[in-house]
């Protein structure tokens, strides 16, 4: 059996005794509340975790890409929530996947998108499904609930030939930038209050509004009130990482997603260890450094387990290489000689793993399990 020391480096691994126990625990909640999960697999981009996510709820994922959304589809997923705001020119191969079977509802909070696509409708005899992006607080995408183009969108979905009114969505992304789990369930209770808001303006009005979308992981887990939610989209759940360990919603220990790196070299004149897994394997994002001090580009655990060495963390990173330093003194050369494998914590797992093609699966251990695949892309 392949152990992670023969791998070669930089090596994806998904331990999937976590990943199980981090899916259960969402799917319990989520139970709990007379919610539907629909999991956003951004993150993970795999068949295999969707499966896990998925288990004991309707079976529907949300997607990001084109791309996540044609290769769900062939894994016989076809429940599908696009969540990225639509770009007129992709409906061509919305439609496509439509014919092919999939289920796909769209998102939208322009009506130039909905102009565009009531005639893309009528010139290919199909139709599109749109729910209403609303922003909550995020201030990325999305209309505010209290404003008028919200109704004039649920209008003109409502009125127009070939296009739906599914319902609205919100995403509370903003979640992450709180300071604790106070912070974190005002951002929650914002984000429901929206999104409760806006679908009941719309029934107002005299429009069917059955899908009332939210979900960041932050907000999933540590909401007080999910009433007047239908669905949630939680999505780095299913991993975790540092950031989300630093914002209080998971442990250490439920982290499911690691990096292993080999020691290439010893740079005593600057203090520092090399290895071979640098910004494009482990992400240059810097989230967890917002709340943790010495977390770099992720925490340093030995080969086999998944617990960091003292004060020992990747300080820097080039494209291929990673410097790793240790807090007040020289890092630990005669525990990690050149040759040497280590485990690499991720701030941001959706980042990280996004440069590989696979996961090495472990189930606790060092022993390699099974190997499974994601879909990277676009298109």
């Amino acid at each position: 059996m392949t152990s992670l020391a023969d791998l070669d480096t930089p090596a994806l691994v998904l331990d999937r005794s976590r990943l199980e126990r981090n899916c259960e625990r969402m799917s319990k909640r989520m139970s709990e509340a007379g919610v539907r999960l629909r999991p956003h697999l951004k993150t993970a981009k795999s068949a295999n975790v969707a499966k896990t996510a998925t288990r004991g709820h309707f079976g529907g994922v949300t997607v990001s890409t084109l791309a996540e959304a044609r290769y769900f589809l062939a894994q016989g997923i076809s429940d599908l929530t696009y969540a990225v705001g639509l770009a007129a020119g992709k409906l061509d191969a919305v439609a496509k996947l439509q014919a092919q079977g999939a289920q796909i509802t769209l998102l939208t909070d322009s009506m130039e998108t909905l102009k565009a696509a009531a005639q893309k409708a009528a010139d290919l005899d199909t139709d599109f499904r749109f729910l209403i992006e609303v922003d909550t607080g995020g201030l990325r995408g999305g209309v505010p609930p209290e404003s008028d183009l919200l109704i004039e969108l649920g209008r003109f979905l409502n009125e127009c030939a070939g296009l739906t009114l599914a319902g609205v969505l919100t995403h509370a992304g903003h979640s992450y930038h709180c300071r604790n789990q106070a912070e974190i369930e005002q951002v929650a209770e914002e984000e429901r209050v929206g999104a409760v808001l806006a679908a009941q303006r719309l029934r107002d009005a005299g429009l069917t509004c059955e899908t009332v979308s939210a979900g960041s992981t932050p907000t999933a887990i540590c909401a007080k009130s999910l009433e007047g939610l239908t669905e949630m989209r939680p999505g780095v759940y299913t991993f975790f990482d540092l950031d989300q360990m630093a914002l209080g919603v998971c442990a250490m220990e439920d982290i499911a997603l690691s990096v292993v790196a080999t020691v290439i070299g010893h740079n005593h004149a600057a203090g520092r260890i090399l290895i071979d897994a640098g910004g494009l394997a482990l992400s240059k994002d810097l989230s967890a450094a917002e709340f943790l001090e010495h977390a770099g580009y992720g925490l340093v655990c030995p080969l086999d387990m998944t617990e960091p060495m003292d004060g020992i963390y990747v300080e820097s990173v080039h494209q291929e290489h990673g410097l790793i330093a240790a807090v007040g003194g020289e890092p630990p050369y005669d525990k990690l000689p050149v040759g040497a494998r280590v485990r690499i914590l991720p701030n941001h797992a959706c980042m990280t793993a996004a440069a590989y093609d696979s996961y090495h699966v472990v189930d606790g251990g060092q022993d390699v399990v099974d190997a499974w695949g994601r879909v990277n892309g676009w298109y």
